[in-house]
């Protein structure tokens, strides 16, 4: 008989559910929005909901529950202990007591971007390696660290928050969580799309400039470049703090390999000292959207378990 549990992935749209078994394979899945009424339905009361409903089908016998939240969370407790302010009524909310309590299993909850890695390295492109730093861009930037083979973690387990390191700290954009040039306000996907639209060109989104650089639009190759160096510098800086073997890159554009992932490899090694561009990789995330989930069932078994 295998072991089975339940990933809980909370984002700041919808909230995605798997059942896990101890190889990292999920086995049934679902997803459903937790912003359906501009959060007006507290987030984890619809999260509760959901999971009354995905185990209503066909539930197996659970050993336990690992959640993986948006936001700065205190791992240690399982609670929201901070968001940059685009998130409502979200900090303070204890995920872990009040699922412990519904459900009668045990919990552990931790922050997505550090639950994105930990998929990664368990089923995922980063398998095999001890040293990595995670990346994953977005709306705004989440990143994970993986150092001897261990989840950088820090005091409360809010460590690894690498949208917030200041790339322009001097001269920089304001940021939501209310300091200046942070680094997911250049990096972020976010970032690009705002580079396009203030130099006059048509990109709603993401995608849509990288169709027009593909399709060798100038202008748009120009800004897409700008924003490449701009996260190549941000992850020199890291490469040498955390000589990592392996620089993963998440989030929707990860797909992006001949536009964004060999380029930004290129630009990465061209910016640090040799020693630590040597054997260094870059590669993109595999998992998709399963790697939240995934990691966050291998941070359970870690805590439970080992």
């Amino acid at each position: 008989m295998s072991t089975i549990y339940l990933g809980v992935d909370i984002g700041g749209t919808a909230v995605k559910l798997g059942l896990v078994d101890e190889t990292g394979r999920v086995l049934r899945r679902a997803e459903r929005s937790v912003s359906f009424d501009g959060y007006k339905t507290p987030i984890l009361d619809t999260v509760q909901r959901a999971i009354r409903d995905f185990l209503a089908e066909d539930a197996p016998e659970l050993a336990g529950i690992g959640v993986s939240a948006t936001g700065q969370i205190d791992s240690r407790r399982g609670v929201v202990a901070g968001t940059c302010g685009n998130f409502p009524g979200w900090i303070g909310v204890d995920i872990k007591d009040t699922l412990e309590r519904a459900f009668g299993l045990p919990v552990t909850v931790a922050n997505d971007a550090n639950c994105m890695l930990l998929g990664e390295v368990w089923a995922g492109a980063a398998r095999g390696y001890t040293d990595v730093v995670g990346v994953t861009l977005g709306t705004g930037v989440g990143g994970g660290i993986l150092t001897g083979g261990r989840l950088l973690e820090g005091a409360r387990g809010l460590g690894g928050e690498l949208g917030h390191f200041r790339l322009h700290a001097l001269d920089g954009v304001a940021c939501t969580c209310g300091a200046i040039g942070c680094y997911e306000r250049y990096a972020a996907t976010t970032a690009l799309v705002r580079g396009a639209q203030r130099m006059g060109l048509d990109a709603p989104d993401g995608r849509t400039i990288f169709e027009a650089a593909a399709a060798g639009d100038a202008r748009t190759q120009a800004v897409l470049n700008h924003w490449i160096n701009e996260i190549a510098q941000g992850l020199a800086g890291l490469v040498h703090i955390f000589n990592p073997q392996l620089i993963l890159i998440g989030g929707g554009v990860s797909a992006q390999q001949a536009l964004l992932i060999d380029p930004l490899a290129e630009k990465v090694r061209a910016s640090v000292m040799p020693a630590f561009a040597e054997g260094l990789e870059v590669k993109a995330a595999a998992l998709q959207n399963d790697a939240g989930l995934v990691g966050a069932v291998y941070y359970f078994r870690e805590m439970h378990e080992r």
